[in-house]
């Protein structure tokens, strides 16, 4: 992949999308085809084919999906799963059919099984039941995994797929009914230390575990695999190291400087006990992570409030990027 090459962000809005744009534009590619939902619905098999004809675009990098934490998951599951299938069959489909040379999907951990050995392995994929409360989500994510592996099998395309671990950084989704857990912390601690509130209540026990990962990390990864990795078998982005979501609620206690006191609601679901992924295999390739998860938090609370009235303005319900 060359700076002068066509390179399509699809979710360059979101939060995964919109950092490999800053990672590409960083790294001196100027050559950035992005659209918005509102200008190319990625839904609609006759606009993305339309698309897809008048740019030819030689570079893919499919970040676009409908997201959300274990609410909006839980609830809205049918339109999760319709959406995100959809999203992914038109645009991995045309761009075969546009000869795009090399395309990376992104996926996302929850697809492996709820009660999976640790640290999680590429190969532990499809050996056991999924978490059920973001079912949807995952099943549409193996789905287009395994689009690509087969578009790879039978057509020789040269479409990989990489399953980033939980993402935080700028950009993230801090709508408080459907935000995934890190960017959810950050606004409680912070609306509650302006507010001068008395305690933060967090959703669950505490004692889950799960891995965080700094969005312009995961897209340095990105634009590594994209030139370094050739093979359909999926291959994991993270760190390979987690904490509990009380240590995480108190390194934002911490970072926000709120002063009040930390309550966990037990009646609230803890979803997966813990989801830590294994990252030899991206290590062996010779990436690893570089941002320390306090550094990470510090900036992006920095962002979130440099950024507060966007992002308290953020849509209810759920994210399409």
């Amino acid at each position: 992949m060359n700076t002068n090459d066509k390179i399509y962000v699809a979710g360059h809005r979101g939060l995964m999308g919109s950092a490999i744009v800053r990672e590409l534009l960083r790294k001196g590619y100027k050559n950035i085809i992005a659209k918005t939902s509102a200008e190319l619905d990625l839904r609609e098999q006759s606009a993305v084919r339309g698309f897809f004809q008048k740019e030819k675009p030689q570079y893919v990098f499919l970040a676009a999906a409908k997201v959300g934490g274990i609410y909006a998951n839980d609830t809205y599951s049918a339109e999760f799963i319709y959406d995100n299938l959809a999203i992914q069959n038109n645009i991995i489909d045309e761009s075969y059919k546009n000869g795009v040379e090399k395309l990376l999907f992104l996926g996302s951990s929850c697809i492996y099984p709820k009660n999976a050995l640790q640290p999680i392995r590429e190969e532990y994929l499809l050996t056991g039941p999924l978490e059920p409360t973001n079912e949807a989500y995952a099943i549409a994510k193996i789905a287009g995994l395994k689009l690509c592996q087969f578009y790879h099998k039978q057509y020789g395309c040269r479409f990989i797929s990489a399953m980033p671990t939980n993402l935080y950084g700028s950009g993230d989704n801090y709508n408080l009914q459907n935000s995934h857990v890190l960017p959810a912390l950050i606004r409680k601690f912070h609306e509650a230390k302006i507010s001068d509130a008395k305690n933060v209540i967090v959703w669950g026990t505490g004692t889950p575990s799960r891995e965080f990962l700094h969005v312009d990390d995961a897209a340095n990864a990105s634009l590594f695999l994209m030139q370094r990795y050739e093979h359909p078998d999926i291959i994991n982005i993270g760190v390979g190291k987690d904490n509990t979501i009380a240590e995480l609620a108190l390194l934002v206690k911490g970072v926000t400087a709120y002063k009040g006191q930390l309550i966990f609601d037990d009646t609230k679901p803890d979803g997966t006990l813990r989801k830590l992924l294994s990252v030899d295999k991206i290590n062996a390739l010779g990436w690893e992570a570089s941002i320390e998860l306090k550094d990470g938090i510090r900036n992006t609370y920095k962002d979130f409030v440099d950024n507060y009235d966007n992002y308290t303005m953020q849509k209810n319900k759920f994210v399409l990027s």
